[in-house]
């Protein structure tokens, strides 16, 4: 999936929005990361000021960042769609691109009642669909305890519950055959290109969320293969893919009986394949 170049881009997160009122950051601070190769430098200087509990935590923050921690987990929060999402150590930072799926997901079913995020991480795609539809029942669920505790911090504010577990074997069973809208960012990088990624999805983000097997579409196969058994008749699943991989994961939609259709934004390099229960 991800190659050194251009999509090694793809998998970094998007520099983050500064309020109009951020502190102007000192020359040093931003010297300080322009060293360390921050494209963003002065961007990234105000937001980790207007971040910091005190003056005291900023060189802490900042030598964090040099070392090459993410700027989302230096900060605590990452920006999706118009919302700040809570970030943690060892958690997947959600992408701007992902956003796609949201709409997609909108547009798809504007009037679902209930929603599920699988491999939800920080929750963020849950979260942007039970906001932009109001009154949705919310379920999220992901296998690693740290995701599930982040997510549950994010999801609240929203009226959701989040589920540790594998895939389906963590939803309740009052959901089977109820879902509307069953979005699913799972791992998709190929095994043997997880090298590839750049050094901050490499080195600071779980594998569990990365490693999608020996093509990248062993966990989207098995989401494709269980979902018409949650799914409500119309109901919708959606899940984030390549272009070199869409042929195959559409193949896996149709297989499961979903109609199947894909849905692309050349801008923001998404790819998202959606299918519908009869």
């Amino acid at each position: 999936m991800p190659s050194p170049s251009p999509r090694a881009a793809f998998f970094s997160p998007s520099p983050l929005s500064v309020a109009p009122s951020a502190p102007a950051a000192p020359d040093s601070l931003v010297a300080a990361l322009r060293a360390a190769g921050c494209v963003f430098a002065e961007a990234e200087a105000e937001l980790i000021l207007a971040a910091a509990p005190t003056p005291d935590h900023v060189t802490g923050m900042v030598e964090r960042r040099v070392r090459g921690l993410p700027l989302e987990l230096v900060v605590g929060w990452a920006e999706f769609s118009g919302r700040r999402i809570t970030v943690a150590p060892g958690v997947f930072v959600p992408r701007r691109r992902t956003e796609f799926l949201v709409t997609q997901a909108l547009a798809q079913a504007p009037d679902a009642a209930v929603v599920v995020d699988l491999c939800c991480g920080s929750g963020a795609v849950g979260v942007a669909l039970a906001a932009g539809l109001g009154t949705a029942e919310l379920h999220a669920a992901d296998i690693d305890p740290a995701a599930v505790r982040c997510a549950r911090r994010n999801v609240a504010d929203v009226g959701g519950l989040v589920h540790a577990g594998d895939l389906f074997e963590a939803l309740p069973g009052t959901v089977r055959g109820r879902v509307d809208i069953l979005a699913a960012n799972v791992p998709y990088v190929p095994s043997d290109e997880i090298g590839l990624l750049p050094a901050e999805a490499r080195d600071h983000e779980p594998r569990v969320a990365l490693d999608g097997g020996a093509d990248g579409l062993d966990v989207l196969r098995r989401v494709a293969a269980g979902a018409p058994d949650w799914l409500a008749p119309g109901g919708c699943l959606l899940m984030e893919t390549t272009r070199r991989q869409a042929p195959a994961a559409a193949e896996a939609f149709t297989g499961a009986g979903l109609r199947t259709r894909l849905a692309v934004s050349e801008e923001e390099y998404a790819h998202v394949v959606i299918g519908v229960r009869p």
